[in-house]
């Protein structure tokens, strides 16, 4: 896989509306998009899924060298996202008795029943006078013998992985009922150098791990990056001159401001989802207290007011209630508050400490980061506390982040000794744990929502 290692804003990022063109559903004759007695779908409501084995064929190529070698690369991130996802089963290519070579045609479905395939994916990659891209799939059920889904995209040429993750999305959304997540990207701190000169910079990368582009250089040490939900920028903590602060980022053109003249350290930020807030901690003597600062009036409310270390407040996604951390009751545990301040109420009891709580953006789950007997864990429990679930845990595991549909999460894990942090992830079942490629070592990853 090749990472980028160049530190710059070459102008926008595009997003899916400048990426996608002209995109529309595909239909041939007789094979419309239609509701049928056993649609197939893929249930992933109860229990551990059974992967749902599926065929994705080589997207055919619309003439040129270069299209085949795009098909082929569409092809393989389609099935790389599918198969990290824990929920698809693709089908060694090997095994095809059908070779597809007009995707427009009715597939031989016989011969894709032999090789135990429930679903199947054609596509092509055709370039046009104008120079773009069109991109074509259509997702057929092997057994019912119909098409489920056909769309068609219009890109620039340098922009088919973006093209393939979207279509993994719409794959997995028609199959489970729930939304993609592989057209998101991945905001964390690269680490590199020895253990006591650890230089640690800001770099973002699509969720595979591909694309890696640093944002900061690493003269400061840098904490705690959080993606805005609703705009190209980051929020994060940055140790330079004097005390720590918080800084907001624009990803889009670098430039860089600080969140609030605050006289002291202020630290663990992250957005209100309506996006024109920040939410953080503040220092005062040995303590601090949690701060909301809205970013268009710079007003500033006071929402925590203790003698204790309140710290790592999020939002859940309906703005309603605040999570957050703190030691006040004599150890680190969970807190949920109301937005305004009122009503905050402990909801972690187990043993141990509890930290960096997340909300799930289904708004049904709290994960955090458990410390007990000497070893760190992954969890989630309910916004009031019960049903605590462990998913993972080991020498040092920490700071959890969900996909934007809630279905994954992804934390760092620090196996001491003489290595590093390195990133995984991790399905809300508990299985399907895998590591994150990075070119470094890296922690405190942020997902960001899906790119638009």
């Amino acid at each position: 896989m090749t990472h980028s290692t160049r530190l710059a804003f070459s102008g926008p990022l595009i997003g899916r509306r400048g990426l996608i063109t002209g995109a529309g559903a595909l239909a041939g004759a007789g094979l419309l998009t239609r509701p049928a007695h056993a649609v197939l779908k893929l249930d992933v409501t109860s229990g551990t899924p059974q992967p749902l084995p599926i065929a994705i064929t080589e997207f055919v190529g619309g003439g040129s060298p270069q299209d085949a070698e795009a098909g082929k690369g569409v092809t393989q991130i389609i099935s790389a996202d599918l198969r990290r996802s824990g929920l698809f089963a693709p089908i060694d290519p090997a095994a095809f008795v059908e070779k597809i070579s007009n995707p427009d045609a009715s597939p031989r479905f016989q011969d894709w029943r032999v090789i135990n395939a429930q679903a199947l994916v054609t596509g092509r990659m055709t370039r046009q006078p104008d120079g773009r891209v069109k991109a074509e799939f259509r997702l057929w059920d092997v057994f019912a013998g119909q098409q489920l889904i056909g769309q068609q995209y219009f890109t620039q040429p340098d922009n088919w992985r973006r093209v393939a993750h979207i279509i993994a999305d719409a794959i997995y959304e028609r199959l489970t009922g729930e939304k993609g997540y592989f057209d998101t990207r991945i905001v964390f701190v690269d680490e590199s150098g020895s253990k006591e000169k650890r230089v640690k910079r800001l770099a973002i990368m699509d969720q595979d791990g591909a694309n890696v582009t640093y944002l900061t250089r690493g003269d400061d040490l840098v904490l705690t990056p959080r993606f805005s939900p609703t705009s190209q920028e980051i929020t994060y903590m940055s140790y330079g001159r004097g005390e720590p602060r918080v800084y907001l980022l624009n990803i889009e053109n670098g430039q860089r401001e600080v969140v609030g003249n605050f006289p002291n350290m202020s630290f663990s930020p992250r957005f209100a989802p309506d996006g024109q807030r920040v939410i953080l901690s503040l220092q005062q003597g040995g303590n601090s207290n949690i701060f909301v600062m809205d970013l268009r009036s710079k007003a500033t409310t006071r929402l925590t007011d203790t003698a204790a270390i309140d710290t790592a407040p999020c939002y859940s996604p309906d703005g309603a209630q605040i999570c957050f951390e703190s030691d006040r009751g004599g150890g680190s545990q969970i807190y949920v508050m109301n937005p305004d301040g009122s009503n905050q109420h402990r909801i972690s009891f187990g043993d141990g400490r509890y930290s960096t709580p997340v909300w799930s953006p289904r708004g049904d789950a709290i994960a955090f980061t458990k410390q007990a007997q000497g070893r760190f864990a992954i969890g989630l429990m309910r916004p009031d506390g019960s049903g605590e679930r462990i998913l993972t845990e080991g020498y040092h595991n920490e700071g959890p982040t969900f996909a934007p549909n809630g279905r994954v999460l992804m934390f760092f894990r620090d196996p001491g000794g003489g290595g590093g942090p390195q990133l995984y992830t991790v399905d809300i079942t508990g299985y399907n744990e895998q590591r994150v490629p990075t070119p470094s070592y890296a922690s405190d990853p942020a997902w960001s929502p899906l790119r638009s």
